[in-house]
């Protein structure tokens, strides 16, 4: 039985949209010069082995939002709509406002992207010099890449409530940590004083409303 369920469908065409974005940011990297694999692969043996995780990750997070429409709920649990996300109206309602703010995060990571330009790299680079980013979109916050990564999780789980994309998303949300701690880590000992003022002045993922002092 396939679910003809409209807020599904627009995300996972806002899920492949994005990794279709960081696709072409690849190529346009890597017609700078690089090699497609060095952007792709990390450098760091740490990010590799969050890269293994992430890869089928990304696969069954494009792929659920059209597999859970076209699932039966009953016969197959774990994967397929469940009854109550197109039954109870106001948690219509709520998934048509998440449909609304994943296109927005796509739109404003395509910000982030423009922003960072040739400096934009998959992972940690210790060979190249990592110019520090303070302005524009990353003027309040350290990774807003990330926390729109992470806001575009939430809205999933939100439109698709499958225990599969709950799964998807603890996991997703948990690297999503350990890769921001761990280019902190890289780009404090890169820059010093300057990145350990910036840090005080910024959040992680959400603006910080009172400096560090």
């Amino acid at each position: 039985m396939i679910v003809r369920d409209l807020p599904a469908f627009f995300l996972g065409i806002t899920i492949a949209a994005y990794w279709l974005c960081v696709g072409a940011m690849v190529v346009r990297v890597s017609r700078r010069g690089r090699r497609a694999r060095n952007v792709l692969v990390p450098a760091q043996r740490r990010e590799r082995v969050m890269w293994v995780i992430w890869i089928p990750l990304v696969a069954a997070w494009i792929a659920m939002p059209f597999v859970a429409r076209a699932q039966d709920p009953v016969s197959h649990p774990l994967i397929g709509l469940p009854e109550f996300a197109r039954s109870i109206p106001a948690l219509g309602a709520v998934r048509v406002a998440a449909v609304l703010a994943a296109i927005t995060c796509l739109a404003l990571s395509v910000r982030c992207w423009r922003h960072m330009g040739k400096r934009w790299r998959m992972g940690v680079e210790p060979a190249t010099d990592a110019k520090l980013i303070t302005n524009g979109p990353f003027s309040k916050v350290r990774h807003p890449i990330y926390t729109l990564s992470i806001t575009l999780m939430v809205c999933s789980v939100l439109i698709a409530p499958t225990p599969i994309m709950l799964l998807l998303a603890i996991v997703h949300i948990t690297l999503m940590h350990l890769k921001a701690r761990n280019e902190e880590v890289f780009l404090l000992n890169v820059h010093g004083d300057s990145y350990r003022d910036y840090v005080r002045k910024t959040g992680r993922f959400l603006p910080r409303f009172r400096t560090i002092q």
